[in-house]
């Protein structure tokens, strides 16, 4: 089928035409060619939900405004496509080289058509077309937030812009990985030399992503790897439901057994990063007898009983200095250049290992020259090979070297430790302890600072989305903070140093329900921390003993239960401030004991919430007088406020902020909460099936921020918001639904910024009264909500309309 492209019309006839043939094609040979089997069930799978919207497409190809280059390139690889699906049925089975290449290419064009589908047609349309536009976006952006984020822990993440000296270990891993007899391969290596790097750059080898494909499968194991987690994270990542429930480690074993055959006859690659010693057992349980199935385990241990091992050395003198020269920034002119001797000495004290360097590296770049000597001076010992973890810590001890102005940013550092090994760090909730701890601003821009200059050091890696603009001052729940593990066990080796009771940072691990034995051994332990972090398992029973923390301020409790009991002792912490509450399990977790909290004096500003059942809450709601924040991140809400014991109002009397991100129930903002009248911001994020908020938010005369960015049902904003005239900022992007502004929008007399980018169907003219926004300074929008705004810029002098950048990353959940 060869086109001539022409106007818009034969455009959409010609791509209607196009996939018509390839989706014919693919339901004729999809039962005829076993070996492609998968691949051709999975693209006829997509090709049959997309057709229903590539028919309107077309239908309505008259108004499209369709993206000419991307739309014909399209054309023509389905073209070649549909030959490509012909040509599997001549292929013979013992051809592997040609399956891998004929895959590779069909999956390739499985996700270029999703693609053009969800961001081309998403950018370029511009007529009553957006219905459909907008149904395709809500249909196949709109995820489970709890399932999605269970997805990220499968996923291999890129590896760091900047590598060296990893190109040749790769090139040999690979060949080692794809020989015939190797199933099991262990890479080992001391922590901080890159393995976990190493495999990064292993799987985005274009011929490892040619052979295995989508079937990559990623797991962290460390030190406590739970196998029922673990595989419950392996079936969330491939899209399926264990066909009974998991109850011990026999059915997790199973079910993997099940995910793996129903992978299979592919290539599957299974890495089993950071196993520990004493976890080698777990690699006997995921091997199983099939075909082109392959386990890849990284490992500080080499273990004796496994038969092919591959052990990555240290770096070498020139790859190691290389790494310090970028580390420190020696290519910056403002930075001092030292001797190339004294430069080599610290790089040997480094023994190779890529972490130690980067870590001396950051802490040594922008430094005055009397830094450099009193360094070296300190550092004279020349470590040269670290024997244990011990040591290595030791070593990279000296890095934690703060000038007195910045001795606030090494507590920021230690309070990393607070999170559970090898999980995201919400910046907000970073942000929610510093403002109480060290009185940093509650806006969290100093708290930026200070994870900007942890991450320019390399102890921590700080990940922030793109901002648009004003929003680099304001907004900050989809960024995240990142540790090497071996950093976080520097971090609580730091906070280790003093006594159990003298420690200002009291960091407790508990697996299963074995407690400390310093916990049991008193009845009244008694502590001095101001921060306490207490990490359990899935197997914590919630039986905890006595302890008095008189002077906790922030208190984190991180578990994995369905079931959570709030611990006795919370009741007596006098000074505590913030609370915050880490559900890591798959299921929303019911909390008892809330009522406790009313017991504390008027100290509790914060409570941060995840994946917690509000309405568990609610049946024991107690007046917190002091609470001015709340925030709820992929909570079950529903109705839970409208049953609460208490009315919302006098539960919070005093609250001036709320965040929901994430709850996934939310249908309707709950009527309660416009009894608040001293909020003044409210956040709902990524919230996909709130559909209206209540008339009653006109009552919140103090209002300064309202967001509702990604809230993909909400059709329309109530008139009633005509009466926050105390409203500066007002976020409505990526709100698919909303049609138009209301009428009276020109009475928020006092707005500043509006963000509307991503408002697909909003293209009507605006009210008349938005030329009443005097004080509208900033608009961000797209293309075509922009040329909407240039007549009005005659009006509004000082106002700047700025233009999104084009973001095809559909995956609005945080990685």
């Amino acid at each position: 089928m060869a086109v001539a492209f022409v106007g818009g019309a034969a455009l959409g006839a010609a791509f209607g035409e196009g996939f018509a043939v390839l989706h014919d094609t693919v339901k004729d040979v999809v039962s005829k060619a076993r070996m492609f089997k998968p691949i051709l069930k999975s693209l006829e799978s997509t090709l049959d939900r997309l057709a229903p919207t590539v028919n309107e497409i077309t239908q309505l190809s008259e108004q499209l405004d369709l993206p000419k280059v991307e739309t014909e390139n399209l054309i023509k690889n389905m073209e070649k496509g549909e030959k490509l699906v012909r040509k599997c049925l001549k292929i013979q089975w013992w051809n592997y080289c040609f399956k891998i290449y004929y895959s590779y290419k069909l999956e390739e064009l499985d996700k270029e058509i999703v693609r053009f589908c969800q961001v081309d047609l998403q950018v370029h349309s511009t007529g009553n077309e957006l219905r459909t536009l907008v149904n395709v976006n809500i249909n196949l952006q709109k995820v489970d937030s709890v399932v999605d984020r269970q997805r990220v822990l499968c996923t291999v993440r890129d590896p760091p812009d900047f590598t060296v000296g990893l190109d040749m270990p790769m090139k040999e891993l690979k060949t080692l990985l794809l020989k015939e007899e190797v199933q099991l391969l262990l890479l080992t290596a001391p922590g901080g030399c890159g393995k976990t790097t190493l495999v990064q750059m292993l799987c985005q080898d274009d011929q490892i992503r040619g052979i295995f494909g989508d079937n990559i499968l990623f797991v962290n194991v460390s030190k406590t790897p739970n196998v029922k987690v673990i595989v419950q994270n392996l079936l969330n990542y491939k899209d399926m439901q264990p066909t009974f429930q998991i109850q011990c480690d026999e059915d997790a074993i199973n079910q993997l057994s099940q995910l793996l055959n129903h992978l299979s006859p592919n290539p599957i690659l299974l890495i089993l990063d950071d196993v520990w010693l004493g976890s080698e057992s777990l690699t006997e349980k995921f091997k199983f007898d099939l075909p082109n199935y392959k386990i890849l385990i990284t490992s500080r241990t080499a273990f004796p009983r496994l038969e092919f091992t591959y052990h990555l050395k240290p770096l070498d003198d020139v790859d190691a200095m290389t790494l310090f020269h970028r580390s420190a920034s020696l290519h910056d002119e403002n930075s001092y250049i030292p001797a190339e001797e004294d430069a080599k000495k610290i790089v040997r004290g480094c023994g190779g290992f890529p972490l130690v360097i980067k870590v001396i590296g950051g802490s040594l770049r922008r430094q005055h020259e009397v830094v450099w000597h009193s360094r070296l001076m300190k550092w004279s010992d020349g470590q040269f090979y670290f024997s244990s973890d011990t040591e290595l810590l030791a070593h990279l001890q000296k890095s934690l070297e703060f000038s007195d102005d910045k001795v606030i940013i090494k507590e920021c550092f230690m309070d990393l430790g607070s999170f559970p090994e090898d999980q995201r760090i919400p910046v907000t909730a970073l942000i929610d302890m510093w403002a109480e701890l060290y009185k940093l601003d509650e806006d969290g821009i100093q708290a930026i600072v200070n994870l900007q200059e942890l991450n320019i050091r390399n102890l921590a890696s700080l990940v922030m989305a793109r901002k648009d603009a004003g929003e680099v001052k304001s907004y900050y729940n989809e960024d995240f903070v990142t540790q090497h593990d071996i950093l976080r066990e520097l971090a609580m080796h730091q906070s280790s140093q003093e006594s159990i009771g003298q420690r200002s940072r009291l960091i407790i691990n508990i697996s299963g329900n074995n407690l400390p034995k310093w916990w049991t051994e008193q009845k009244q332990q008694l502590i001095n921390a101001r921060l306490l972090s207490i990490s359990t398992d899935e197997l914590f029973s919630s039986s905890w003993c006595n302890i008095q923390g008189s002077k906790v301020e922030v208190l984190v409790l991180n578990f994995h239960t369905k079931n959570y009991t709030l611990p006795e002792f919370v009741e007596k912490m006098d000074k505590l401030k913030v609370l915050i509450i880490n559900n890591y399990g798959f299921f929303h977790s019911k909390i008892s004991n809330f009522q406790l909290l009313g017991s504390l004096p008027n100290n509790l500003k914060r409570i941060r919430l995840e994946k917690v059942s509000i309405s568990s809450l609610c049946e024991t709601l107690v007046p917190l007088k002091s609470l001015k924040k709340i925030s709820l991140f992929m909570c079950n809400i529903g109705k839970a406020f409208e049953n609460c014991t208490i009315q919302v109002s006098d539960a919070f009397p005093n609250l001036t902020e709320i965040n929901i991100d994430y709850c996934n129930d939310l249908e309707e903002l709950p009527v309660g909460l416009c009894d608040i009248v001293h909020l003044k911001k409210i956040s709902i994020t990524n919230c996909h099936k709130l559909f209206a908020l209540p008339e009653e938010i006109g009552k919140l005369v103090n209002l300064e921020v309202l967001r509702l960015r990604s809230c993909t049902d909400l059709s329309e904003l109530p008139n009633s918001i005509r009466s926050l005239h105390k409203l500066s900022i007002l976020d409505i992007s990526d709100c698919l639904s909303i049609m138009k502004l209301p009428k009276h929008i020109g009475e928020l007399c006092n707005l500043k910024e509006l963000n509307m980018k991503g408002c697909l169907r909003l293209r009507t003219q605006f009210p008349e009264s938005i030329m009443d926004l005097k004080q509208l300074k900033l608009v961000v929008c797209d293309e075509e909500r922009a040329r909407l705004w240039e007549p009005i810029k005659e009006f509004l002098t000082e106002l700047k309309v700025e233009v999104a950048e084009k973001d095809i990353n559909l995956n609005w959940l945080p990685k």
